[in-house]
């Protein structure tokens, strides 16, 4: 017979002690309530394990019962990953696993466990003269064990790759309560299979992510940082073309976003002055480290030679850190920005880089056949392909008659980025969002694959049950 919620709250107080738990409607609310406020179903209780004996504990104790378990870091996730499908899973909240446990700057690494908020690795690595590179919107709350668990991307993917390129190993409690110690500072280890990789990326389906051992880096002594107007996509692919060839692996970012993005943001007061030179149809948003015992403008002087080949009309050149700040928070507010315009559309797309311009004439054609007037928001990550094709509502539009319709919007834009050889989760994952268009779009030969994995690890079913696979 099933535990009711009441039994599930004693048994899990018994275990773990009552201020481990949350059994209260009210105080599981921020547990609950996710950034899109997409879903709405309860949990049985929220547990808040101290240790990964605690979580090994939860574990063995859930896999007993039949109840499953759903991983959660900083509640940061847009397909749903990290909140209840059913209403009788429990949510392990890892927020108290917090410890940086070592830095390493010869080897490279920092291991940092679950509950390490981003913002924090960072300031730790940089107060050990390290950087850590991923850089997120959401990265004063997003936690390691949700970013490693989605494969987060971020800003800098384009230098330094995503979550799964910066993680060296991890250290995780399977379905059966057993503790995987994979955490590992080595460059080259070919003894089978790389199991971390297995684990990275698998939001919670296949075991609960604890800790991890990261990758660090030099810390630059500048940025370069400019806000380059330019014509159209094609003319951004090609400047992003010239970048790379005389910037190489300084390139950190560049970034594409429209006219119609700033304009919103003006309009809205959320930046506190226009951080371009001007008024373009399109701006791309240019970041070049600049390493010690280098000489500075190399930024300047690659946008001077885009000028003379006519890829670029102007630049806004960072002249301190608020004007660099102050570029940032135009790109970072890109998608809160679209909710003070009504109802919106998201797709989180890549493409080939180099059928990006392709993408967004013919994305945005076919979304006004779909519905007349809407308005393509289309911005993102262009050095990796990856484009946050977005669209707002008709300006006077009923915003409930938009989201009725955005199952055409969705199908539309996903039929061209598969014939553009696409995916249609670039970096947020499947979660339960996208569950259905996995069934259907994903090879099936992959897919069984995946259910092997998972059927051989979770035989149970207890881990995150419903999300990713259904």
């Amino acid at each position: 017979m099933a535990l009711s919620t009441a039994e599930i709250a004693a048994q899990l107080s018994s275990l773990l002690g009552p201020t481990a738990v949350i059994a209260d409607a009210g105080d599981m609310a921020p547990y609950l309530n996710e950034p899109r406020k997409r879903f709405h179903t309860p949990a049985a209780a929220i547990v808040r394990p101290a240790d990964v004996a605690q979580v090994q504990a939860v574990v063995r104790w859930a896999n007993a019962q039949g109840i499953g378990l759903i991983p959660q870091g900083g509640n940061t996730g847009l397909v749903g990953a990290q909140v209840p499908l059913r209403g009788d899973e429990v949510i392990v909240s890892l927020q108290r696993l917090d410890k940086v446990r070592a830095i390493d700057i010869a080897a490279g690494t920092m291991t940092a466990e679950a509950g390490v908020i981003l913002e924090n690795a960072h300031k730790a690595a940089e107060a050990e003269g390290a950087m850590f590179p991923l850089w997120l919107a959401s990265q004063g709350s997003a936690r390691i064990g949700g970013v490693l668990s989605s494969n987060a991307g971020g800003v800098n993917v384009l230098a330094f790759g995503n979550a799964r390129e910066l993680c060296m190993g991890v250290e995780a409690v399977l379905a059966d309560g057993r503790l995987y110690q994979g955490l590992t500072s080595l460059k080259k280890d070919n003894t089978g299979y790389d199991l971390k990789d297995l684990l990275v990326g698998a939001e919670g389906t296949l075991g609960i992510i604890t800790a991890a051992t990261l990758k660090i880096f030099p810390q630059p002594e500048d940025h370069e940082t400019a806000l380059v107007s330019v014509a159209s996509p094609d003319m951004a692919l090609e400047l992003f073309q010239l970048l790379r060839a005389r910037a190489g692996s300084r390139l950190n970012a560049f970034e594409l976003i429209p006219q119609i993005g700033l304009e919103f943001q003006l309009r809205h007061g959320m930046l506190t002055r226009d951080p371009t030179a001007g008024p373009s149809p399109w701006y791309a948003l240019v970041e070049l480290s600049r390493m010690k015992g280098t000489e500075p403008g190399a930024l300047e002087a690659a946008l001077e030679a885009g000028l003379e080949q006519g890829l670029l009309e102007t630049a806004a050149m960072a002249q301190s850190a608020a004007d660099r700040t102050n570029m940032w928070a135009f790109r970072e507010q890109m998608s809160e920005v679209q909710s003070r315009e009504g109802a919106s559309i998201k797709h989180d797309v890549s493409v080939p880089i180099a059928a990006i311009p392709q993408l967004i004439a013919e994305g945005s054609a076919a979304a006004e056949r779909v519905m007349p007037g809407i308005r393509p928001v289309p911005f993102g990550h262009m050095g990796d392909g990856n484009i946050h094709f977005n669209f707002s509502q008709p300006i006077g539009a009923d915003p409930k008659w938009v989201m009725a319709q955005d199952d055409a919007v969705h199908e539309a834009i996903y039929e061209i980025v598969l014939k553009l050889g696409g995916s249609f989760s670039a970096e947020h994952g499947i979660g339960q969002l996208k569950v259905d268009l996995l069934k259907r779009i994903k090879d099936p030969v992959a897919l069984e694959m995946m259910h092997a994995i998972k059927t051989a690890l979770d035989p149970k079913g207890i881990l995150n049950p419903g999300k990713m696979l259904g």
